[in-house]
């Protein structure tokens, strides 16, 4: 299965293919093509003979329609057909439709996403984590925002970003996706939300603009110093003293972590 560990996915919408090889070249380390809300119910059909992974040698997910919608099923074959490296599923929640996706795909040797974004979803995140087939969690922070009535700021979101998580670890998943940040003009804004995301222990931020995608990927990029206190700690032993810092296995388990990030993010080449 290809390598999902992915952190700054950009959306495309899936009835726009003139946009992927572009999408596939700005910065993005996955490509997500999108049926879903990207696409209007007439152009659906077409946007659905559109897709491919041809494009590209990154990572290509699939945002297919949801459960209950009736492009759920040419959606989910047309999945199946171009084999991307994952679907990512809408309003994901706990239920046979679910696992029948996932084992479907996992035979298929296709990753699932399943995209949280309710109530029902967020209550049952550790069961979704852990089903068959079940590889990532993303949220959908706005749609859970409208579907409870909370705003969406850190505040009313943050029990939810939490639980995402946890959930994720529980299930000894990759760290989750967390949702977008709907301003793309403001650098600084999408900069400050993904490091507040990287702070709870996501493994990611959806990108719906290209301007957003350096600002995410440098939040999870060790910086220099980062590097440098990582290298100083891993060689020590017991509970010793550190440039003024105590250091015990728990702070040399978060220096191994730094470090396996940098050793764990060669660079991606884009076709196209």
């Amino acid at each position: 299965m290809p390598r999902l560990d992915f952190i700054a996915p950009l959306f495309v919408p899936a009835s726009r293919p003139e946009r992927f090889a572009k999408a596939a070249a700005s910065g993005a380390d996955a490509v997500i093509l999108d049926l879903e809300d990207a696409v209007r119910p007439e152009d659906k059909a077409a946007a659905r003979q559109a897709v491919t992974t041809a494009f590209t040698t990154l990572p290509v997910v699939l945002r297919i329609n949801g459960a209950g919608t009736s492009w759920h099923g040419a959606d989910l074959d047309v999945a199946m057909e171009i084999r991307p490296a994952a679907i990512m599923l809408p309003k994901a929640e706990f239920s046979p439709v679910l696992q029948g996706i996932g084992e479907k795909a996992a035979r298929r040797g296709i990753g699932v996403i399943a995209l949280i974004e309710t109530a029902r979803g967020i209550a049952h995140a550790e069961r979704i984590a852990a089903a068959p087939g079940v590889v990532r969690l993303a949220f959908g922070s706005v749609d859970y925002a409208a579907d409870i009535g909370c705003a969406h700021t850190r505040t009313a979101l943050a029990h939810a970003r939490s639980l995402l998580v946890l959930a994720s670890r529980l299930s000894e998943r990759i760290a989750p996706l967390d949702g977008v940040t709907t301003e793309i003009e403001d650098g600084t804004r999408i900069e400050d939300d993904a490091r507040h995301s990287r702070e709870l222990g996501f493994g990611g931020k959806l990108c719906i603009h290209p301007r957003q995608i350096q600002p995410v990927l440098g939040c999870w990029k060790p910086s220099a110093s980062d590097i440098q206190w990582a290298s100083r700690i891993v060689g020590t032993e017991g509970a010793v003293a550190v440039d003024g810092e105590m250091v015990d296995e728990p702070v040399r388990a978060r220096a191994r972590a730094i470090l396996a990030r940098v050793a764990a993010s060669p660079a991606r080449s884009a076709v196209g």
